[in-house]
């Protein structure tokens, strides 16, 4: 029951359009893919989720044809199981160092002969028993695995990243990023952006690239370097800033 409409146009070559989205509301959800999300990244690292929220958030992505891929709190085996029996489209993992933890992040989302996930068929990924005898096959196949290049750890290992099997998405994180070089909040300091480019040179090619974008410029920069799983902010900063747009409005009415 995941939908991996995304996943499908990521391996036809296509730019994907999500968000990360904070805000534990399926109304919400529901509008993202109404006016014309591919996907969210439901951020279970950052956000104040349960996991009857991620699976309802989940299941609202799928009714309105939109892709969900969860960013766990961390790459806890029971974290990543929770996420994917409730039929996510994958997973966006954090706080990673090196290419043998991805492996075993692999080995976690990944039923045999690729991995060791556990098997339960009496899950809503698996249409609770009633998904057919090929479901692991098609869970293997379609299951998006995502990681996060937020340190500098990650970014001396890309070369070995770049040669983990069945990893889909190298997800550069500025902001993170910036901490890990000692440049907290500047990922415009010269360290930050030769770490941002090395990824992106090394990664070109061999495996689909990530960042979360701010603005037009940013997104054109990135697609013209070949970065096609674009996050366009998130829930929480689009509204803030709608919302402080509204308030602007009422500023000449206000007592000074």
């Amino acid at each position: 029951m995941f939908n991996a409409a995304m996943k499908h146009k990521l391996e036809a070559g296509e730019v994907v359009f999500g968000s990360f989205f904070k805000f534990d509301s399926a109304p919400m959800a529901e509008l993202f893919g109404l006016s014309g999300f591919d996907f969210l990244i439901i951020d279970a690292e950052h956000g104040c989720y349960t996991h009857a929220g991620i699976e309802n958030i989940v299941r609202t992505c799928e009714l309105v044809g939109m892709s969900s891929v969860v960013r766990t709190p961390d790459a806890a085996e029971a974290n990543i199981l929770h996420v994917l029996d409730s039929g996510a489209s994958g997973i966006q993992v954090p706080s990673l160092k090196s290419a043998a933890e991805v492996r075993e992040v692999i080995a976690r989302a990944k039923y045999w002969p690729i991995g060791e996930r556990g098997s339960a068929r009496g899950c809503r990924a698996a249409a609770y028993g009633l998904s057919g005898a090929d479901y692991e096959a098609r869970a293997n196949r379609d299951t998006l695995v995502s990681v996060h290049v937020e340190n500098k750890e990650m970014v001396a290992d890309v070369e070995a990243l770049c040669t983990v099997e069945h990893l889909d998405v190298l997800f550069i994180g500025p902001g993170d990023l910036s901490q890990s070089l000692g440049h907290p909040g500047n990922a415009g300091h010269p360290d930050v952006v030769a770490a941002i480019d090395r990824v992106i040179e090394v990664a070109a090619g061999r495996k689909h690239i990530g960042t979360v974008v701010s603005n037009a410029e940013q997104l054109r920069a990135y697609v013209e370097r070949g970065v096609k799983y674009i996050a366009w902010q998130s829930d929480l900063v689009m509204v803030r800033n709608m919302l402080k747009a509204a308030v602007a409005n009422f500023a000449p009415y206000r007592a000074a």
